[in-house]
């Protein structure tokens, strides 16, 4: 709360993070369930061969939740695979869609519409519970959600449901409403469901840049020169 901070005399700093990490584990996750990843190199070390049949991504709808800073980057590696992109968020106008590659449609209309559906939004009052039953009853059901933003952006009950009763192809998830996630939590034994313990920040470029950044910060304090000031 950079305000009371402020109002409290503290002084706040950041620290520098890479874009990069969280899209390239969002793809690992999308072509790890389409491809059957997980599964098949499980049963290779059981000594079993190709016991699935996978599907490309190529000719298929990324829809995007979010064009940010984030979802821009889903969108030109989605295009570079082949794929149409579509994008929605609250603020999302069409000229800004259009110059990140995308097409702007309607909320409903791109759960409808997409092949892959992924999350790159913020949590906030308005997107809290964002993806619903009613939103995920929308997707085909050949479709998949990737959500490596934050949980409870998704209703981990309806997600649930939908995967229980196969209402859609499988999803794929790095965040959850309780993290670490509990080792009784149901999501551990749901059918067609990737998990990854919220590893889209982990990677040596982003510690060493976020570590460092943070010894940076506090010797730029000790010396009454403050770096990467955070304003309220």
């Amino acid at each position: 709360d950079v305000g009371a901070c402020a109002a409290r005399g503290i002084t706040v700093c950041g620290t520098p993070s890479l874009a990069s990490p969280t899209p390239e584990l969002a793809w690992g996750l999308i072509l790890g369930l389409l491809r059957h990843i997980p599964e098949e190199a499980a049963a290779m070390r059981a000594g079993g061969w190709q016991t699935t049949v996978g599907r490309g991504v190529e000719g298929k709808t990324l829809g995007i939740l979010g064009l940010g800073r984030l979802g821009q980057r889903m969108a030109r590696i989605g295009a570079a695979f082949g794929m149409k992109i579509i994008a929605w968020s609250q603020n999302l106008t069409a000229e800004a869609a259009t110059a990140a590659g995308a097409l702007r449609v309607e909320k409903m209309e791109l759960f409808a519409q997409a092949d892959v559906v992924t999350i790159h939004l913020v949590l906030s009052a308005r997107t809290k519970g964002l993806v619903g039953a009613a939103e995920l009853a929308r997707m085909k059901p050949s479709a998949v959600l990737v959500n490596t933003s934050r949980g409870p952006i998704v209703d981990e009950a309806a997600l649930l449901d939908a995967l229980h009763a196969g209402e859609i192809a499988g999803a794929a998830l790095d965040v959850y409403d309780e993290e670490p996630l509990p080792a009784d939590h149901p999501l551990r034994r749901a059918p067609n469901l990737l998990l990854t313990p919220h590893l889209g920040y982990v990677t040596e470029e982003n510690y060493r840049g976020m570590y460092g950044g943070a010894l940076e910060c506090v010797l730029g304090w000790l010396k009454g020169e403050p770096v990467r000031v955070i304003a309220p």
